[in-house]
């Protein structure tokens, strides 16, 4: 069986469909069968990130809906061996994604794949709590203030008390904190929560930290998850993150200042 793995967070802007795209990507890299599921019914942003809106026929719902077969609505990722996505859709509503619609997809995955990672939309609307139930691990995704922060907590709720897992009284559902747009220079000047101060908070493993990095931005306007980008310092953080889910004892990186250099301090330079 697959294993679910759903990207989630309770504000919205942190970063969870970046986190979906590079973890699946870097899942399929390291030679797992891996498929992103974008949950966002009516926004649909996924598919712009891996680069393959314009191969979008069938989505998610249709295949819910009987109007497609899965294999139909599944993209194969030109860049990646292993990896496929399955879009949603743009013109239908969140209330779509019906339980037994949603349970049926995901079994039918699981034949074919070993990670199933489920793009959630922010918050606990109908796409997120869809997501958000059938998952065995979560990737509770939260930038470094303190809204963001107090908004996961309340995710750790509904996953330990609303998911599958936890109705069927079985193993509770297996949580990560990853923190996003983490800048160290802002923790000194006290603008943001420093990472002790996020994991004391929300009381679950850190599995990684992703800087503050202009790479975010510039892989999503080319369609290319950022773990693509082996030269910047977000792409080696995902990688970093994707080895650590895959139980590899990996140190965690950029969490203290850069230290800039004499020309820097001098003029002023941007490290």
């Amino acid at each position: 069986m697959a294993r679910i793995i759903v990207v989630t967070s309770g504000k919205g802007g942190v970063g969870k469909t970046t986190t979906s795209a590079s973890i699946a990507t870097g899942l399929a890299l390291k030679g797992h069968r891996t498929v992103v599921i974008d949950f966002d019914v009516g926004l649909r942003n996924l598919d712009l990130l891996m680069g393959c809106e314009r191969r979008v026929v069938y989505d998610f719902v249709n295949v819910i809906n009987g109007e497609a077969e899965l294999h139909q609505a599944l993209i194969r990722d030109k860049r990646t061996e292993n990896l496929s996505i399955l879009p949603a859709s743009q013109t239908r509503d969140k209330e779509a994604l019906t339980h037994e619609g949603v349970e049926k997809v995901l079994n039918l995955l699981s034949k074919d794949f070993e990670y199933i990672v489920c793009d959630s939309p922010a918050g606990i609307e109908h796409g997120a709590l869809m997501a958000l139930y059938f998952a065995d691990e979560a990737i509770i995704t939260t930038n470094p203030e303190v809204s963001s922060v107090r908004d996961s907590d309340r995710i750790l709720g509904i996953l330990q008390s609303k998911s599958r897992r936890a109705v069927e009284n079985l193993e509770p559902v297996k949580e990560h904190l990853l923190v996003t747009r983490y800048n160290p220079e802002r923790v000194t000047r006290g603008e943001m929560l420093n990472i002790q101060d996020v994991e004391e908070i929300l009381a679950i493993p850190l599995i990684g930290v992703i800087p503050e990095s202009t790479s975010v931005l510039k892989a999503s306007n080319q369609g290319v998850p950022v773990v693509c980008n082996i030269e910047s310092d977000a792409g080696q953080a995902y990688s970093d993150v994707v080895a650590r889910f895959l139980g590899e004892d990996v140190p965690h990186r950029f969490l203290e200042p850069v230290k800039k250099g004499f020309l820097q301090r001098m003029f002023g330079g941007i490290g």
